[in-house]
């Protein structure tokens, strides 16, 4: 799942922090959302993807735009009560919490296989207005290790049960029959089963649901026109009763049956087997799937819809088809997203040998989606955002995010579908290992050093906080209340820098080994982090014992490198490393780790590389590495395309950096270099600002390797952007001894992006003008691919750094931009710039994307999100009217994040000195807790930071926190953030 996003993600709008100059923090790493947003630095740099999972002061008419100044109070009153009323009636669908009595833990320990499994199931929707009706028939038997006459539990939620027959005989309710356990699960009475474990017996339920009022979108909700689900990673039980657990794999036969006129198409799993017309105007379709699965993988489609159709040839020569369907007016947008899934086939099969073994693979687009994916076997069902591509529509980063989500979910047909998770513990064996895979085809697809850069990014920006917070956990957590609260980056992103650690010391060939004796090993099996560990040691050979503790240990582990040093008479270099792993939540004490630190030595005097890239195993607290007949003193490069999901702690001089900058053959630890030495400068003016001092110049140093990378020319254009970014909020964050002043911190980058740009005004402007002229030179012909993207991504960072000086100059420049632009990255970047300066200009770009944009979701989305993440001193008065915006709708996931998200990644605003944020927030959290626990409970993590801040914003935060835990009623899923945030 892309939130991941889960099992399809983070999960996560991708809120897109990061460029040139400036980015927004990202706040918390478990706000994973399916939207792709621009920030003012103009990079594009994923924050949320995974299954990927305000009320007063008016803005200051002068400042509103024009849809929000003719927006009438009576409409805005009107909405308000609706989604108050709307909320009211969800919440009779949230599970209760007692405050009294904390919610139920789940252990990984405790793992137990079930009393019974299930061999078949066979499902009949009747799908009418307001009710549907299921019928489900699961043919059963013992589980040998279960005692007989044990007591079938199955689980169930927001289910009104009309009959329960076994064997074909109507039970009644009571002791000679079915009753329900104190968790309201269906429980059938041991004593009527077979004792024999090798009989098969057959329980029937009849159940009525209904899906328009399923505002939670877990199992079967209706999203516009259709009729959709998401079973990840327990909403099965939200359609029919059943052992809800992925251990349990079962073959699925499925009717389905509802209006030819309202919902001519009808879609489920496996390959169709029937059709036909039914009576009253009705038809049906019935699917197989021939392979077995965990019901979490169960799909069901059915809705007023249009498609497009190709034929991919399997590398056996077996044709399949694939068709991948929208509502009607989308339909023009699905191109890009059928490309890429023939791209991801080509590639699974060249790269990991993995064939497609079902005769159709389907898509569906949904608007009303938590994920951003979900991987169902043979039926993906994608959020609207990830998957329509168009120039008009789409940013480049939104191209690059849909081909990689796509070949995410498709890879998962391997890893997650046929070998799935033994307990959900195991989240990260699917997540973890298919992150790192659609991780590599990117690789492969674009520039592999840009797209290992954008990831570490996002690594640092999202999961390290995460891995230093109340929230940190393994990347298999020991523990869990609601499983939706573990859909983060560290199961997601730290869990595929684990996978990738596995390639980097057994090496590609030995890494490919050890997948294919895992696949052969598991196939058609639910497994553990442990039986894979356990396939790449065997494969090759290698004792692995000690690699177990990246899956123990929550944190994320510091390597320093105590001492390197040059004997010139031995000529040998010798690097002295050690580690360390700070304490977190109930785990003081930590062991170890095995840490593969990829290392090479340049030429101090020439830049030349010395010993190339090999790579040093550090598996005790200290260790000593020599290297043998090194020539000349060299440089060390150390931890090359970021090895380890670690901290690296290395002194080196603002010389040594700008030399690295130059010359390492590495490209990562070429921007990493820079990185370092722009935090360096950036901490310098924290700490004075923080002393009540002025801030100091920038060094020349720093300034010239910025302007050496600013005017190169022989250096691809995209890692150009990157190594011209300075480092955002979040990942500094990590760099400086809490408490946090997050307004200094603000205010240290921005003085330090005003200064390189006052310094380097002149080249700026020339680089800008020239890729301008290189546009107009192909004719204003829009392109995707790989040169063009990193034009437009260049000249569109350099339009927003400018803009930090908000001269009138600049202003013209960005106006002309918005109006000459060839796509939405051109135009978005364009309001980006204008986002912070208050002038009249900015409005009216503002009401010109919103007339452009109205009749479009994802467009507005955008819309939002730019005002959402704007300095301007009344942002969060604008945001309370966004939310009374009639286009906002508080039900829509992708909207919601567009807003609050958006808001909420704004550091300084989210920040703000009168804690107006934070009230806003949790006014947002309470509401949406009613309608979508899932959505609340990734917000609350907002919030659990406070104890990051300095003393007066950290009170006002905590006292956010407990309100919630005080409010009635709180679902499970927002009740485990808070009680983790306030316990921190």
């Amino acid at each position: 799942m892309h939130t991941k996003g889960a099992g399809g993600a983070i999960l996560s709008c991708i809120l897109q922090s990061g460029s040139i100059l400036r980015s927004i923090a990202v706040s918390t790493a478990a706000f994973q959302t399916p939207l792709t947003f621009l920030t003012r630095d103009g990079l594009n740099s994923s924050s949320f993807w995974r299954k990927a999972r305000s009320n007063h002061h008016l803005v200051r008419p002068s400042r509103a735009p024009a849809p929000l100044q003719t927006t009438h109070a009576h409409s805005m009153a009107s909405q308000t009560q609706t989604v108050t009323q709307t909320a009211t009636a969800a919440a009779e669908q949230v599970k209760e919490v007692d405050l009294r009595k904390p919610p139920k833990e789940k252990k990984r320990l405790d793992y137990r296989p079930p009393e019974y499994w299930i061999k078949k199931v066979d499902l009949d929707f009747d799908v009418h207005k307001d009710t549907t009706t299921v019928r489900s028939v699961l043919t059963c038997y013992r589980n040998r290790g279960s005692p007989s006459g044990a007591d079938l539990v199955l689980h169930g939620e927001d289910l009104t049960l009309k009959e329960v027959k076994l064997n074909g005989k109507v039970l009644s309710e009571g002791a000679e029959g079915y009753g329900h356990d104190e968790d309201k699960q269906l429980v059938i009475r041991g004593k009527l089963l077979p004792a024999d474990p090798d009989e098969l017996f057959k329980v029937e339920t009849t159940v009525a649901i209904c899906p328009e009022k399923n505002f939670q979108l877990s199992g079967l909700y209706k999203s516009g026109g259709m009729y959709c689900t998401q079973c990840e990673a327990e909403g099965f039980r939200r359609i029919t009763y059943f052992l809800d657990r992925p251990d349990v794999m079962s073959l699925y036969t499925v009717r389905v049956e509802a209006s030819k006129s309202e919902y001519p198409v009808l879609l489920s799993n496996g390959n169709q087997i029937s059709s036909g017309d039914a009576a009253d105007g009705r038809h049906y379709a019935s699917f197989e799937d021939p392979h077995p699965k965990p019901c979490y993988l169960f799909a069901l489609v059915v809705g007023n819809l249009k498609s497009i159709h190709s034929d991919f040839t399997t590398t056996s020569g077996r044709k399949v088809r694939l068709e991948i369907f929208s509502e009607p007016h989308n339909v023009a947008k699905l191109d890009w997203a059928m490309e890429s899934l023939k791209k991801a086939m080509k590639w699974d099969e060249e790269k990991f040998g993995r064939e497609y073994d079902l005769d159709v693979f389907n898509i569906v687009a949904v608007d009303d989606f938590n994920m951003g994916a979900m991987e169902n076997k043979g039926l993906n069902v994608f959020n609207t955002a990830l998957i329509l591509a168009s120039p008009d529509t789409s940013t480049d980063a939104d191209y690059e995010r849909i081909m990689g989500v796509i070949a995410h979910e498709y890879f998962h047909n391997w890893t997650g579908n046929r070998v799935t998770c033994r307990d959900w513990f195991q989240l990260t064996l699917k997540e973890g290992l298919t992150v790192f895979r659609d991780q590599e085809f990117s690789r492969d697809m674009a520039s592999a050093a840009v797209k290992r850069i954008e990831d570490i990014i996002m690594l640092r920006s999202r999961q390290f906080p995460e891995d230093a917070g109340p929230m940190a956990h393994p990347i298999r957590p020991e523990s869990y209340i609601a499983m939706d609260n573990f859909y983060t980056a560290t199961v997601y992103e730290k869990g595929a820098e684990v996978i990738r650690m596995y390639q980097t010391l057994l090496s590609k060939h030995g890494f490919r080994k050890g997948m294919d004796l895992y696949f052969t090993r598991h196939d058609g099996q639910a497994v553990t982090c442990d039986d894979f560990r356990a396939a790449m040691a065997d494969a090759n050979t290698s004792d692995l014992k000690q690699f177990e503790r990246w899956y123990l240990q929550a944190g994320t582990p510091v390597v320093t490198v105590e001492s390197a040093s040059y004997d010139p008479s031995l000529k040998q270099f010798t690097i002295v490393v050690s580690q360390s792993t700070p304490a977190t939540p109930g785990q003081a004490e930590k062991h170890p780790l095995h840490i593969p630190i990829k290392t090479g030595l340049l030429s101090k005097a020439t830049g030349k590389e010395l010993q190339p890239s090999m790579v040093l195993e550090l598996k005790g607290e200290k260790e000593t590495f020599v290297f043998d007949n090194v020539p000349e003193e060299p440089i060390a490069s150390i931890l090359r395309d970021f090895s380890a999901p670690c901290r690296l702690k290395f002194e080196r001089s603002p010389d040594d950096l700008a030399f690295l900058m130059a010359h390492d053959t590495d490209d990562f630890n070429r921007w990493e270099a820079g990185q370092t030495l722009a935090t360096i400068v950036i901490k310098d003016t924290y700490n004075k600002l923080s002393a009540g001092e002025s801030p100091p110049a920038l060094p020349g140093v720093f300034v010239e390797a910025w302007r050496k990378v600013l005017t190169a020319t022989d250096i691809d254009r995209s890692l150009q952007t990157y190594s011209l970014r300075l480092p955002d909020e979040k990942t500094l964050i990590g760099e400086i001894a809490a408490p946090i002043a997050p307004d200094h911190l603000h205010n240290a980058r921005q003085h330090v992006r005003k200064g390189l740009v006052e310094a380097c005004k002149k080249e700026l402007r020339e680089v800008y003008d020239k890729l301008t002229q290189e546009v107009a030179a192909e004719g204003g012909v829009f392109k995707v691919d790989e040169p063009s993207i990193a034009r437009r991504r260049l000249r569109n960072a350099l339009l927003i750094s400018m803009a930090v000086l908000q001269d009138p100059e600049t202003v013209k420049l960005a106006v002309e931009h918005f109006e000459t632009g060839l796509c939405m990255s051109d135009r978005i970047s364009a309001l980006y710039a204008l986002a912070d300066i208050p002038v009249a200009e900015r409005e009216a770009v503002i009401q010109k994307f919103y007339g452009d944009s109205k009749d479009d979701k994802l467009k507005m989305c955008k819309w939002f999100a730019v005002q959402a993440q704007s300095d301007l001193p009344d942002t969060v008065e604008r945001v309370k009217e966004l939310m009374k915006h009639p286009d906002f709708e508080l039900k829509n996931p992708n909207k919601l994040r567009a807003v609050v998200g958006a808001f909420a990644n704004n550091n300084f605003h989210f920040h703000r000195k009168d804690g107006a944020g934070y009230s806003l927030v949790c006014d947002v959290i309470k509401e949406v807790d009613k309608l979508n626990p899932q959505m609340a409970s990734r917000f609350a993590v907002f919030l659990a930071g406070w104890k990051n801040v300095e003393p007066v914003r950290s009170a006002m935060m905590k006292a956010q926190l407990e309100r919630l835990r005080d409010t009635e009623n709180l679902s499970n899923d927002t009740m485990e953030i808070v009680i983790k945030g306030l316990s921190g």
